[in-house]
This record gives C-alpha cells, sequence and structure tokens, in this order.
C-alpha cells in the first residue's frame, strides 16, 4: 500500500491542500479561500472540513494517511505546532493549530513557516533536488527564504534564518513593515518593484510607456514592469535593473556566508524569467567571494504554485521519520 500524505498550503487569500504519495507525487489538490473574518477562527475548521469532504468525495480513508504538514505566514513554534503574528490572516493572539488538527483528523501533524515550507518543496522535487546545500527566495508579496544545510532546515535560535527578505540593501532606504529600513523586500517583492519604479519616475525624462502610466495613476504591477522591459521600455529596464542590483547584492551575501549549491529563486516576481534571472546573475557575481562565483549557480524555481503543498508533504514525511 502507498503512505499518502496530506500537504496543506495556507495563504492570506487561499489554502491550497493536496494529497501526495510518499514520493512527492500530487495525486489530488485543491485550494478553498481562506476566510480570515472573526479573528481567523474559521480557518482551521474549514481546512479539517475540506480534507474530511475531500476524502469522503475522493473514497479516500484516513487509514490511507500517514501524516499531514503545513506551512503558514507568521511565527511558528514548531515544537508545540502554534502561530502567532499572522496579520493577514487576522491571528494576532497564539493559535494552537496542531491540536485542532490532529483532535479532529487523527493523523500527526508538523507545522513550519510558509517560506521555509515552499523551500522544502522545491528541494524535494524541484530545482534543488540534487544538491544538499540550498538556499530558496521567494518574491512574492513579501520576500522570503529558506535554507537548506546538509539536507536540513536551518531554523536559527529564535526561528529567524532564511529571513532574506530583510537583508539590508540599501542604508536608510524605504521604510519596511519590519520597522527596519531599506530591506530586500522593499525593493524586490512585487510591491517593492512598483515602488522603485515611481521613486525613479521623476528623474526619467525620455518617451517611456511605463512612465506614462505612473503620470495618469494607473495601475501599475511588477508584471507590466517586466513585460515593459521585455517590449524595450528604456524606463522599465532600468527599473529591473536597479530591482536586479539589490537582489543580486543579497544574494551574493548569502553566497559569501553559506555557499551552497544553488540560490533557487521562486515567488510570482520569478515568472518574469530570463529578464530576472540574467541581470541578477550579473549583479550576483559581480558582488559574490571568486570561490563562492565559481560554484554558486543562480537558478529559478520549477514548482510554481505546487511547492507549498509538495513542501508540506516532505514536512509531514520527515516529522513520521523523526
Amino acid at each position: 500500500m502507498v503512505r499518502k500524505l496530506i500537504g496543506i498550503d495556507l495563504g492570506g487569500t487561499t489554502t491550497k491542500l493536496a494529497f501526495l504519495t510518499d514520493s512527492g507525487e500530487i495525486l489530488d489538490k485543491w485550494a478553498i479561500t481562506t476566510d480570515v473574518s472573526a479573528n481567523g477562527e474559521n480557518i482551521v475548521p474549514n481546512i479539517i472540513n475540506s480534507i474530511a469532504k475531500k476524502m469522503e468525495d475522493s473514497d479516500h480513508k484516513i487509514d490511507d494517511f500517514i501524516g499531514i504538514g503545513m506551512g503558514t505566514p507568521g511565527s511558528v513554534n514548531r515544537e508545540e505546532g502554534t502561530v502567532i503574528g499572522a496579520y493577514n490572516l487576522n491571528w494576532k493572539t497564539t493559535q494552537h493549530i496542531k491540536d485542532q488538527i490532529e483532535k479532529a483528523l487523527g493523523l500527526p501533524f508538523a507545522l513550519d513557516n510558509d517560506a521555509n515550507v515552499a523551500s522544502l518543496g522545491e528541494y524535494w522535487k524541484g530545482a534543488g533536488s540534487k544538491d544538499s546545500d540550498v538556499v530558496f527566495v521567494t518574491l512574492g508579496t513579501g520576500v522570503g527564504g529558506g535554507v537548506i544545510v546538509n539536507g536540513e532546515l536551518a531554523h536559527g535560535v529564535n526561528g529567524g534564518a532564511g529571513e532574506i527578505g530583510h537583508i539590508t540593501v540599501e542604508p536608510g532606504g524605504f521604510e519596511c513593515t519590519c520597522g527596519k529600513r531599506g530591506c530586500l523586500e522593499q525593493y524586490a517583492s512585487a510591491t517593492g518593484v512598483v515602488k522603485v519604479a515611481k521613486n525613479l519616475s521623476s528623474e526619467f525624462t525620455g518617451q517611456s510607456r511605463l512612465k506614462e502610466m505612473i503620470n495618469s495613476g494607473e495601475e501599475v504591477t511588477s508584471k507590466v514592469v517586466f513585460f515593459l522591459a521585455d517590449n524595450g521600455d528604456i524606463f522599465a529596464n532600468q527599473v529591473v535593473d536597479h530591482v536586479c542590483y539589490y537582489l543580486g547584492l543579497a544574494l551574493a551575501n548569502v553566497g559569501n556566508t553559506l555557499n551552497p549549491d544553488n540560490i533557487v529563486i521562486g515567488g510570482g516576481v520569478s515568472n518574469a524569467g530570463n529578464t530576472l534571472l540574467q541581470p541578477t546573475t550579473k549583479y550576483f557575481q559581480e558582488n559574490a567571494f571568486r570561490p563562492v562565483r565559481d560554484s554558486t549557480k543562480i537558478r529559478l524555481a520549477q514548482l510554481g504554485n505546487d511547492a507549498g503543498v509538495i513542501g508540506a508533504g516532505s514536512l509531514a514525511l520527515r516529522n513520521i521519520n523523526k
């Protein structure tokens, strides 16, 4: 009998769920809306009900499964299986997730930070699957990261390992939601790219569709910036170059500290592909120590939106095999 796993990727708007084999193949995947009303008190019950219903509809039994893993925003206590400070979920107080899910479903449950869990997914089945030392960076609404050393996630003494989004790339720069200034997150996240564009637009005097859009108050997204750059907009290319400079600098600092086999870039912004990868790699190489530059590669993630649920499956398996 194939031992099966349940993976949960909890996000601020959508929760993705999957049934997987113990070798990481997705058997069934689906998504539900994350209900953040009433201080997020419906989130975990909705997840439990959705899993139970999916089992019923697909003729699975609890006995087919060996464990559940979940990635979540916020500060995670892995031993207790609790989360606090996930503000996009309205979780301001400690949430006892492990207790609720284990009690309802009767399976061993493991919990970790969402960026760490997505990292496990790419490490298990994606762009990092051939190596034992890999760093993952997710460029989404924010910038997250995960560090895997000798096949194990690094958490640090207070869970702060892998906070690549809070590497300072511009001392005294844009104010970050974390309270400090000049964090990578403020320059290379989806919102950061737009912030860089708006900040630079006043200095640009040439013809540019991107500048026109900013001046006329049209909605500008990171996707638009990269699209226009791809299509020859000079100002959009300047913005992308700025963003990639900051990203390459931060990744060089990570490389100089850890010298991993690969640094893997994922998240929505990474959909820009080579338009992001090539200049980032150039600035990485300019700022990396030569032995690091010659051995650490920058790569794009491969799993897309499935990284979180696959990583959550991996987390469940590691928890059982401990």
